[in-house]
Protein backbone atom coordinates (compact mmCIF):
# COMPACT_ATOMS: atom_id res chain seq x y z
CA UNK A 1 0.00 0.00 0.00
CA UNK A 2 2.85 2.41 0.75
CA UNK A 3 4.15 1.93 -2.79
CA UNK A 4 0.73 2.74 -4.28
CA UNK A 5 0.42 5.86 -2.13
CA UNK A 6 3.91 7.00 -3.11
CA UNK A 7 3.15 6.47 -6.81
CA UNK A 8 -0.01 8.58 -6.62
CA UNK A 9 1.75 11.28 -4.60
CA UNK A 10 4.66 11.48 -7.03
CA UNK A 11 2.32 11.83 -10.01
CA UNK A 12 0.32 14.65 -8.40
CA UNK A 13 3.45 16.42 -7.18
CA UNK A 14 4.91 16.54 -10.69
CA UNK A 15 1.84 18.34 -12.02
CA UNK A 16 1.48 20.98 -9.30
CA UNK A 17 3.45 24.24 -9.24
CA UNK A 18 3.70 23.80 -5.46
CA UNK A 19 2.13 21.71 -2.71
CA UNK A 20 -0.73 23.36 -0.78
CA UNK A 21 -1.23 22.88 2.95
CA UNK A 22 -5.03 22.66 2.67
CA UNK A 23 -7.40 20.22 0.99
CA UNK A 24 -11.20 20.46 0.77
CA UNK A 25 -13.35 17.38 0.27
CA UNK A 26 -16.22 18.86 -1.66
CA UNK A 27 -19.70 17.49 -1.18
CA UNK A 28 -21.87 17.48 -4.32
CA UNK A 29 -23.92 20.22 -2.64
CA UNK A 30 -21.03 22.70 -2.84
CA UNK A 31 -19.76 22.29 -6.40
CA UNK A 32 -19.84 26.00 -7.21
CA UNK A 33 -16.78 26.58 -5.01
CA UNK A 34 -14.59 25.22 -7.80
CA UNK A 35 -15.54 28.17 -10.03
CA UNK A 36 -13.97 30.53 -7.47
CA UNK A 37 -10.47 29.11 -7.95
CA UNK A 38 -7.82 31.15 -9.74
CA UNK A 39 -4.78 29.57 -11.44
CA UNK A 40 -6.87 26.43 -11.62
CA UNK A 41 -5.45 23.09 -12.65
CA UNK A 42 -7.58 19.94 -13.00
CA UNK A 43 -6.38 16.36 -12.59
CA UNK A 44 -8.73 13.52 -13.44
CA UNK A 45 -8.88 10.73 -10.86
CA UNK A 46 -8.53 8.26 -13.70
CA UNK A 47 -5.09 9.70 -14.52
CA UNK A 48 -3.76 9.38 -10.96
CA UNK A 49 -2.04 6.02 -10.37
CA UNK A 50 -3.97 3.73 -8.01
CA UNK A 51 -6.80 6.18 -7.33
CA UNK A 52 -10.05 4.28 -6.68
CA UNK A 53 -12.77 4.19 -9.32
CA UNK A 54 -16.18 5.57 -8.36
CA UNK A 55 -19.44 4.14 -9.67
CA UNK A 56 -21.46 7.33 -9.13
CA UNK A 57 -22.59 9.04 -12.32
CA UNK A 58 -22.87 12.37 -10.46
CA UNK A 59 -19.30 12.10 -9.22
CA UNK A 60 -17.03 14.71 -10.88
CA UNK A 61 -13.89 12.65 -10.16
CA UNK A 62 -11.51 15.59 -10.47
CA UNK A 63 -8.75 16.84 -8.19
CA UNK A 64 -8.55 20.60 -8.51
CA UNK A 65 -5.58 22.80 -7.65
CA UNK A 66 -5.93 26.55 -7.37
CA UNK A 67 -5.81 29.69 -5.26
CA UNK A 68 -8.65 30.96 -3.11
CA UNK A 69 -8.36 33.84 -0.62
CA UNK A 70 -4.61 33.94 -1.34
CA UNK A 71 -4.25 30.33 -0.21
CA UNK A 72 -3.18 27.49 -2.44
CA UNK A 73 -5.60 24.61 -2.00
CA UNK A 74 -6.57 21.24 -3.40
CA UNK A 75 -10.22 20.27 -3.86
CA UNK A 76 -11.27 16.64 -4.02
CA UNK A 77 -14.36 16.97 -6.23
CA UNK A 78 -16.03 13.56 -6.03
CA UNK A 79 -15.77 11.46 -2.90
CA UNK A 80 -15.90 7.74 -2.17
CA UNK A 81 -18.59 5.82 -0.28
CA UNK A 82 -18.86 2.40 1.27
CA UNK A 83 -22.18 1.83 -0.50
CA UNK A 84 -20.34 1.80 -3.83
CA UNK A 85 -18.76 -1.47 -2.76
CA UNK A 86 -15.36 0.07 -2.06
CA UNK A 87 -13.01 -1.24 0.59
CA UNK A 88 -11.76 0.70 3.60
CA UNK A 89 -8.34 1.04 1.98
CA UNK A 90 -9.87 2.52 -1.18
CA UNK A 91 -11.89 5.09 0.75
CA UNK A 92 -8.87 6.00 2.86
CA UNK A 93 -6.46 6.16 -0.09
CA UNK A 94 -6.85 9.82 -1.21
CA UNK A 95 -6.50 11.19 2.32
CA UNK A 96 -3.34 9.16 2.88
CA UNK A 97 -2.01 10.53 -0.40
CA UNK A 98 -2.70 14.08 0.80
CA UNK A 99 -0.87 13.39 4.04
CA UNK A 100 2.00 11.95 2.03
CA UNK A 101 2.14 15.16 -0.02
CA UNK A 102 2.55 17.21 3.16
CA UNK A 103 -0.95 18.64 3.58
CA UNK A 104 -1.84 19.42 7.20
CA UNK A 105 -5.40 20.80 7.10
CA UNK A 106 -8.54 19.21 5.70
CA UNK A 107 -12.00 20.72 5.32
CA UNK A 108 -14.71 18.09 4.86
CA UNK A 109 -18.10 19.12 3.51
CA UNK A 110 -21.29 17.18 2.84
CA UNK A 111 -25.05 17.36 2.52
CA UNK A 112 -26.98 16.03 5.51
CA UNK A 113 -30.46 15.45 6.80
CA UNK A 114 -31.52 17.46 9.82
CA UNK A 115 -32.73 15.53 12.87
CA UNK A 116 -33.15 18.12 15.60
CA UNK A 117 -35.92 20.74 15.46
CA UNK A 118 -33.58 23.74 15.56
CA UNK A 119 -32.24 22.91 12.08
CA UNK A 120 -33.91 24.19 8.92
CA UNK A 121 -33.43 23.35 5.26
CA UNK A 122 -30.57 25.45 3.89
CA UNK A 123 -28.74 25.75 7.21
CA UNK A 124 -24.98 25.29 7.41
CA UNK A 125 -23.97 23.23 10.43
CA UNK A 126 -20.53 23.17 11.98
CA UNK A 127 -19.70 19.63 13.09
CA UNK A 128 -18.50 19.54 16.70
CA UNK A 129 -18.30 15.76 17.02
CA UNK A 130 -19.76 12.65 15.45
CA UNK A 131 -21.48 9.37 16.23
CA UNK A 132 -19.93 6.49 14.34
CA UNK A 133 -21.76 3.46 15.75
CA UNK A 134 -23.02 2.48 12.30
CA UNK A 135 -19.76 3.23 10.47
CA UNK A 136 -17.79 0.26 9.10
CA UNK A 137 -14.41 0.00 10.85
CA UNK A 138 -12.29 1.93 8.37
CA UNK A 139 -9.11 1.36 10.39
CA UNK A 140 -9.56 -2.41 10.51
CA UNK A 141 -6.96 -4.63 8.88
CA UNK A 142 -3.23 -3.86 8.83
CA UNK A 143 -2.24 -0.57 10.46
CA UNK A 144 -0.12 1.80 8.41
CA UNK A 145 2.29 2.98 11.08
CA UNK A 146 3.77 5.63 8.79
CA UNK A 147 0.50 7.54 9.12
CA UNK A 148 -0.87 6.85 12.58
CA UNK A 149 -1.21 4.50 15.57
CA UNK A 150 -2.99 1.16 15.76
CA UNK A 151 -5.38 2.40 18.46
CA UNK A 152 -6.55 5.91 17.69
CA UNK A 153 -7.80 8.42 20.27
CA UNK A 154 -10.84 10.16 18.76
CA UNK A 155 -11.42 12.52 21.69
CA UNK A 156 -10.58 15.67 19.75
CA UNK A 157 -11.30 14.83 16.14
CA UNK A 158 -12.42 18.27 14.98
CA UNK A 159 -10.04 21.18 15.46
CA UNK A 160 -11.20 23.64 18.10
CA UNK A 161 -9.02 26.33 16.55
CA UNK A 162 -10.64 25.89 13.14
CA UNK A 163 -14.09 25.98 14.73
CA UNK A 164 -13.29 29.29 16.44
CA UNK A 165 -12.13 30.79 13.13
CA UNK A 166 -15.24 29.52 11.35
CA UNK A 167 -17.64 30.90 13.95
CA UNK A 168 -15.88 34.27 13.86
CA UNK A 169 -16.20 34.40 10.06
CA UNK A 170 -19.88 33.48 10.29
CA UNK A 171 -20.54 36.22 12.83
CA UNK A 172 -18.68 38.82 10.77
CA UNK A 173 -20.69 37.95 7.65
CA UNK A 174 -24.06 37.53 9.40
CA UNK A 175 -24.20 33.84 8.53
CA UNK A 176 -26.54 31.86 10.75
CA UNK A 177 -24.13 28.99 11.31
CA UNK A 178 -25.56 26.18 13.41
CA UNK A 179 -23.50 23.70 15.44
CA UNK A 180 -24.19 20.08 16.17
CA UNK A 181 -23.34 16.41 16.37
CA UNK A 182 -23.15 14.50 13.11
CA UNK A 183 -24.19 10.86 12.73
CA UNK A 184 -23.05 8.43 10.05
CA UNK A 185 -25.46 6.15 8.19
CA UNK A 186 -24.03 3.74 5.59
CA UNK A 187 -26.73 4.08 2.90
CA UNK A 188 -27.43 4.19 0.01
CA UNK A 189 -31.01 3.93 1.31
CA UNK A 190 -32.14 6.76 3.54
CA UNK A 191 -32.85 6.16 7.21
CA UNK A 192 -36.04 4.58 8.48
CA UNK A 193 -38.26 6.54 10.87
CA UNK A 194 -37.02 4.23 13.65
CA UNK A 195 -33.41 5.00 12.70
CA UNK A 196 -34.05 8.74 13.00
CA UNK A 197 -35.79 8.38 16.35
CA UNK A 198 -32.89 6.29 17.66
CA UNK A 199 -30.27 8.77 16.42
CA UNK A 200 -32.25 11.60 18.01
CA UNK A 201 -32.14 9.81 21.37
CA UNK A 202 -28.40 9.23 20.97
CA UNK A 203 -27.84 12.96 20.55
CA UNK A 204 -27.38 13.34 16.80
CA UNK A 205 -28.37 16.61 15.16
CA UNK A 206 -27.81 15.66 11.52
CA UNK A 207 -27.08 12.50 9.54
CA UNK A 208 -25.48 11.55 6.24
CA UNK A 209 -23.70 8.74 4.38
CA UNK A 210 -20.31 10.44 4.31
CA UNK A 211 -17.82 12.44 6.40
CA UNK A 212 -17.18 10.07 9.33
CA UNK A 213 -14.95 7.55 7.48
CA UNK A 214 -12.98 10.44 5.98
CA UNK A 215 -12.67 12.26 9.29
CA UNK A 216 -11.46 9.08 10.98
CA UNK A 217 -8.70 8.56 8.43
CA UNK A 218 -7.77 12.25 8.55
CA UNK A 219 -7.50 12.02 12.34
CA UNK A 220 -5.35 8.90 11.97
CA UNK A 221 -3.07 10.97 9.70
CA UNK A 222 -2.92 13.78 12.30
CA UNK A 223 -4.55 16.34 10.02
CA UNK A 224 -6.36 19.38 11.42
CA UNK A 225 -10.03 18.81 10.57
CA UNK A 226 -12.91 21.20 9.95
CA UNK A 227 -16.28 19.73 8.96
CA UNK A 228 -19.32 21.60 7.66
CA UNK A 229 -22.59 20.13 6.44
CA UNK A 230 -25.51 21.64 4.58
CA UNK A 231 -28.96 20.65 5.78
CA UNK A 232 -30.67 19.71 2.52
CA UNK A 233 -33.70 18.05 4.07
CA UNK A 234 -35.39 17.66 7.41
CA UNK A 235 -36.09 14.07 8.28
CA UNK A 236 -39.83 14.62 8.46
CA UNK A 237 -40.10 11.06 7.20
CA UNK A 238 -40.17 10.14 10.88
CA UNK A 239 -43.72 11.44 10.78
CA UNK A 240 -44.53 9.32 7.71
CA UNK A 241 -45.59 12.47 5.87
CA UNK A 242 -43.06 12.95 3.10
CA UNK A 243 -40.56 11.12 0.94
CA UNK A 244 -36.97 12.24 0.48
CA UNK A 245 -36.18 13.50 -3.01
CA UNK A 246 -32.54 13.75 -4.19
CA UNK A 247 -33.35 16.38 -6.84
CA UNK A 248 -34.95 18.65 -4.24
CA UNK A 249 -31.81 18.36 -2.12
CA UNK A 250 -29.66 19.49 -5.06
CA UNK A 251 -31.88 22.58 -5.49
CA UNK A 252 -31.36 23.51 -1.84
CA UNK A 253 -27.64 23.07 -2.36
CA UNK A 254 -27.57 25.54 -5.25
CA UNK A 255 -29.28 28.20 -3.17
CA UNK A 256 -26.85 27.75 -0.26
CA UNK A 257 -23.64 27.89 -2.28
CA UNK A 258 -23.19 31.66 -2.07
CA UNK A 259 -23.26 31.60 1.72
CA UNK A 260 -20.95 28.60 1.84
CA UNK A 261 -18.42 30.24 -0.49
CA UNK A 262 -18.37 33.36 1.69
CA UNK A 263 -17.77 31.20 4.77
CA UNK A 264 -14.97 29.15 3.21
CA UNK A 265 -13.20 32.20 1.80
CA UNK A 266 -13.27 33.77 5.24
CA UNK A 267 -11.95 30.63 6.91
CA UNK A 268 -9.08 30.36 4.41
CA UNK A 269 -8.21 34.02 4.98
CA UNK A 270 -8.08 33.34 8.72
CA UNK A 271 -5.61 30.48 8.42
CA UNK A 272 -1.94 31.24 8.99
Amino acid sequence: MYKKIDEASTYIKKLLPSIPQIVIILGSCFGELVDELSDRLDIKYSDIPNFPKSSLLTNKRILHYGTLSDKEILILNGRYHYYEGLSSEEIAFPIRVFKNLGINTIIITTAAGGIKDYLEIGDLMLVKDHISLLAPPILSGPNYDRFGPRFLDMSYTYSKELQVITKKVAKTNNINLKEGIFAYYPGPNYETPADIKALRILGADAVSMTLVPEATIAKHCFLDILAICLITNINASILYKQHLDHDEMLEVSHEANKTFITLIKGVLSGLK
